[in-house]
């Protein structure tokens, strides 16, 4: 019996290698053999999770023409892969992907690590901060104090509580968008609301159009729910919609939705002025798409003089063509896994009523805490901490990593929790694998794009700051320097992979 679990063709594999675009080799440097520079590639590839475990590769003649190579190079090659342990074969099943024996499978998103293992390892890959304390130990003691009505229910709420809908609905009117709470559902995370989402309205084999980058474990969520992915190319710089580009895909493409982070996006953080955002929307309507919007960052203002356009369903506002998403995970804290959609009411009860069939509802205890906040001040107040907060410590990084690497080049963003660096012609998957070599974890720029652009990338979001950011950047110069020495990545099986 096979043991691939999914394939992946000859020509997506080959796009994904020649995107890596390794780094010239230096004067008197030997280069590598052609089969060696191959296997190094797909066990890049493994590693980073964009070809998945288990997933069956292209016969070696497909993949040979595919490459314009010969097949004796990817015989080869192949042959390296089983003898690491990254590639398994039976006759007549082919070959499929592996990871050593020992090694945990690679992760495919952003995970947080376990808390134990923070102590020897800096932890840039996942964007998000500690609790802005007093204020969630607050928020759960008022939300004790107001569950026991709601100890005497059986506790399920598809669409959520009502007091909280109710508060959500009042927000969105105060920012001049009219809501009423049957335009509210909430969600388990952000996450769990756009999930909802793609099974309502894009089914296996579904087009979504995603901003080329965009965040790693949506992207995730969309492939795994069957979707296919069309990539809209971002401009240059912080203010980088390019609606020529989007008005192009979604006529051609026809997407059922489109999913975009206008406010302070992750990874690059930019953020769309009001003509891109009308423009975003009038191209939606146009071409019958519906355009998915994620507020998660949309309170984390940095500097004091950032004006904030209006929401992207301020130019919809019966929510028929916008589907607006919004968390407490970023505002506030990812341990408090509350999310929300705001749409027209026929959307909320079709997503209400799909939701029957997944899990029920989100815990009443978080809903309860997010709703005392608001309704209290706290929200404000808490929001205004970690603004704080994550000023700090992009100011502190920002100052480390120019230190440290001159070379590389970022905009630094006004708001959000992210840093899109540009790592001067090194391989962002590189500099991955040995970065936790030397104690410091960082997501490489393929995990946001689509068939494994970006690899001149890496992400660094604003989680830590002082002293540490410095070491991190330290850390991040001696990665640097093994991927330029050449030791970055090789013949060798690397360490384990912390997921």
């Amino acid at each position: 019996m096979a043991q691939w679990t999914s394939a992946v063709g000859a020509a997506q594999l080959a796009r994904q290698l020649q995107a890596q675009q390794p780094r010239p080799a230096g004067p008197g440097a030997r280069k590598p053999p052609a089969y060696r520079a191959l296997a190094d590639g797909i066990r890049l590839l493994v590693l980073e999770g964009r070809v998945p475990v288990a997933a069956r590769l292209p016969a070696e003649r497909e993949l040979a023409l595919s490459l314009t190579v010969s097949r004796t190079t990817v015989a080869a090659a192949y042959e390296a892969l089983r003898t690491e342990g990254f590639l398994e074969s039976r006759r007549g099943a082919g070959s499929w992907t592996a990871v050593p024996a020992g090694n945990p499978l690679p992760a495919r998103g952003l995970e947080p690590l376990p808390p134990e293992t923070l102590g020897s390892l800096i932890d840039l890959g996942c964007a998000a901060l500690p609790a802005p304390e007093p204020w969630l130990t607050r928020s759960v003691q008022g939300a004790l104090e107001e569950l026991p009505p709601y100890a005497h229910t059986h506790g399920d709420y598809p669409a959520g509580l009502p007091a909280l809908r109710a508060t959500l609905a009042e927000r969105y009117t105060a920012r001049g968008i009219p809501t009423m709470p049957e335009q509210i559902m909430v969600t388990t995370g952000a996450m769990g609301a756009i999930d909802a989402i793609c099974h309502l309205f894009a089914g296996r084999g579904e087009r979504i159009a995603v901003e080329s980058p965009s965040y790693a474990n949506i992207l995730q969520l969309m492939r795994e729910a069957g979707a296919r992915l069309v990539p809209v190319a971002m401009s240059e710089g912080l203010g980088s919609w390019d609606l020529g580009r989007w008005r192009q895909v979604l006529r051609d493409a026809a997407p059922r939705l489109a999913y975009v982070v206008a406010d302070f996006h992750n990874p690059t953080g930019a953020l769309a002025d009001e003509d891109q955002r009308r423009g975003l929307v009038e191209a939606a309507r146009a071409a019958g798409t519906v355009l998915v919007v994620d507020e998660t960052m949309t309170e984390l203002h940095l500097d004091d003089d950032v004006r904030m356009p209006r929401p992207v369903c301020a130019f919809d506002p019966a929510g028929s063509t916008v589907l607006t998403v919004g968390s407490a995970s970023k505002a506030f804290w990812a341990g408090m896994r509350i999310g929300w959609v705001r749409a027209a009411p026929d959307v909320i009860r079709s997503l209400v009523a799909a939701r029957a069939y997944a899990d029920l509802g989100t815990p009443v205890l978080e809903q309860l805490g997010v709703n005392w906040l608001m309704r209290t001040g706290g929200w404000e107040e808490a929001v205004a901490l970690r603004r704080a907060q994550a000023r700090e410590n992009r100011d502190a990084l920002v100052a480390a990593v120019r230190r440290e690497l001159p070379e590389w080049e970022f905009e630094v963003p006004r708001g959000g929790l992210t840093l899109w660096v540009r790592t001067g012609g090194l391989s962002g998957s590189r500099l991955a694998e040995a970065g936790e070599r030397v104690g410091v974890r960082v997501p490489s720029g393929p995990r946001f794009g689509v068939d494994g652009a970006f690899e001149g990338y890496i992400r660094l979001p604003f989680t830590v700051g002082g002293p540490v950011a410095e070491e991190a950047a330290s850390r991040l110069a001696a990665a640097a320097r093994l991927v330029e020495s050449g030791l970055g990545g090789g013949a060798e099986a690397p360490r384990t992979f912390v997921a």
